[in-house]
């Protein structure tokens, strides 16, 4: 049943006595908030239906699933505001409301919601509060003997300059309460930081603005699932990319090829400690940061994060299925599952973002805190190479076998530059670099064609490069060349990285599977793979 409203006398909506319950969707698809939260509001209505509840959607976008009409069993088309939810929970009186699935536009609806008696089924909001709170989060870390990078918080920008002088940079800045990264920042110098606070009470006024050490390790995720006591870790991803790239722009490994023993249990560790510490009663996401075998808590979202539709997908568990369940009252052995980590499988899924940049005039495209992609691609393969390669592929980055690559490397970034280079000369590509990099890799002793950034744009244009590799320095205005440099490739279509990780693991892709091959099986029977290696492993 397909609903909208209108402030008149006349009321021509029927309502039911039976058991019901409302999921507050996402609205509005947007960057950082994307289509994979409809997923989770989908499945969160079908697992209501199966459980023999009637399913109540509130969301305003008519291109997704969850607003079809035959998806839940009635759909409120309203904005996701507190006047409309508070007049739908009034006139429908559910068991209750679910804010897990619809990202942070739901999340930020909870303490209101509350205020106003309304029952939260699962995560209550006492716990979301803590987690987005950065002052009380950082306190519970502390009480839970948990790593985290140092960091505070400021409201004024004398607290900022302070923080910033008593950390050391670089450093990591961003608002409370926001999704997507949306306007964090690495910053290196105390101006930037003066300038960043100036403007960042914009974005949350009232809030502040948090303050961390930026620390240079491998960023890892966890999608979780807990009842409170039991805490179900269907994988473990890692991402290609170092930390400082937003996870939602990043190239991510499931399973996680590159950490110990330990820093797996540790990660583990604290995923059941956090959850249970938060009472947490569905879904969780929790991101980390591993370097030097230290695992440090960068970030904890009680709710479901855009990772969970792939980690269903990769490892066949039904994530919101299970949440919705545990929302309703349910244990997760009561549905079969056990805690811990599950058992790995045999395949390997890479996750790889999918940007609309030449859509976004002016706009810079380099990778960065703050999230910019608009969309996702799931590569799965027997093999990783394989898995990223198809990843690759799919996104639109396809490095082609030989042909002239441009490069154009910030000065921080000149010493892995070298390998890079000279593993692209040993696969046969001809390379060309703008007049510093160049002239770094000449000290190096390494050969290359050398041209102005003015030149290199103008040949860009013309088609002459197949690929370009350009790591930005500091800067997003669109008169910078560098800038323009990025929008040129992005604009005519020509693969760029703007990550050296991302090339090099790209390049050892390329050749790989030029070597060994691809996979070719449906998802049904990669889940089927994994399913008989954990009765194999049961057994």
């Amino acid at each position: 049943q397909y609903i909208y409203s209108t402030y008149c006398e006349e009321d021509e909506v029927e309502t039911h006595d039976i058991p019901k319950v409302i999921v507050i969707g996402s609205g509005p698809i947007r960057i950082g908030q994307g289509i994979e939260f409809d997923y989770c509001s989908v499945k969160a209505l079908w697992a209501l239906r199966d459980a023999g509840i009637k399913s109540i959607i509130i969301n305003n976008n008519p291109e997704t699933v969850s607003t079809d009409f035959d998806t839940g069993d009635r759909l409120y088309f309203e904005p996701i505001t507190l006047e409309d939810v508070l007049n739908i929970y009034e006139k429908e009186k559910p068991l209750g409301v679910m804010v897990m699935f619809g990202g942070q536009t739901a999340i930020n609806l909870t303490e209101e919601l509350v205020k106003n008696g309304v029952k939260i089924l699962g995560t209550s909001h006492e716990s979301i509060d803590i987690s987005e709170d950065r002052e009380k989060f950082s306190k519970l870390l502390k009480e839970l003997n948990i790593n985290q990078p140092k960091g505070e918080y400021a409201l004024t920008v004398g607290d900022a300059k302070d923080i910033a002088l008593k950390l050391g940079f670089p450093l990591l800045v961003r608002p409370s309460y926001v999704i997507g990264g949306q306007s964090m920042e690495k910053v290196n110098t105390l101006q930037e930081i003066i300038d960043y606070v100036s403007n960042a009470t914009q974005v949350s006024p009232g809030k502040p603005v948090l303050i961390d050490k930026y620390i240079d390790g491998r960023e890892v995720e966890v999608d979780a699932v807990s009842d409170g006591e039991c805490v179900l870790i269907p994988g473990i991803m890692e991402h290609i990319e170092r930390a400082g790239v937003h996870s939602g722009d990043s190239f991510s490994i499931y399973p996680a090829r590159n950490l110990s023993e330990r820093e797996i249990n540790t990660i583990i560790e604290y995923t059941e400690k956090i959850s249970k510490a938060l009472n947490v009663k569905g879904l969780i996401n929790i991101q980390f940061a591993v370097k030097e075998g230290t695992v440090y808590v960068l970030e904890v979202n009680p709710r479901a994060s855009r990772t969970v539709p792939i980690m269903s997908k990769a490892t066949g568990i039904p994530m919101v299925k299970l949440a919705v369940e545990v929302a309703l009252g349910k244990r997760l052995k009561e549905l079969s599952y056990k805690g811990g980590l599950w058992p790995q499988t045999p395949y390997t899924v890479v996750k790889a973002p999918v940007f609309s940049m030449e859509k976004l005039t002016d706009v810079e495209v380099s990778l960065s805190p703050e999230m910019k992609s608009t969309g996702e691609i799931m590569g799965i393969d027997l093999s990783y190479e394989g898995a990223l390669y198809k990843a690759l592929e799919g996104a639109g980055l396809k490095i082609p076998k030989k042909g002239k690559i441009l490069l154009s490397i910030a000065e921080r970034d000149f010493q892995e530059a070298v390998s890079l280079v000279e593993k692209l000369q040993g696969l046969g590509y001809e390379i060309y670099a703008t007049y510093r990099t160049g002239k770094y890799l000449s000290l190096m002793g390494i050969h290359v064609n050398i041209m102005s950034l003015d030149n290199a744009i103008k040949l860009l244009k013309d088609g002459y490069f197949d690929a370009v590799v350009n790591t930005p320095t500091k800067g997003k205005k669109p008169d910078n060349t560098g800038f323009k440099l990025r929008r040129t490739s992005v604009e005519y279509r020509i693969p760029l990285f703007t990550s050296i990780d991302t090339i090099k693991a790209a390049l050892n892709a390329v050749s790989k599977v030029n070597i060994n091959g691809l996979s070719i099986l449906s998802v049904n029977e990669y889940q089927e793979i994994q399913k008989d290696n954990v009765k194999n492993l049961v057994l």
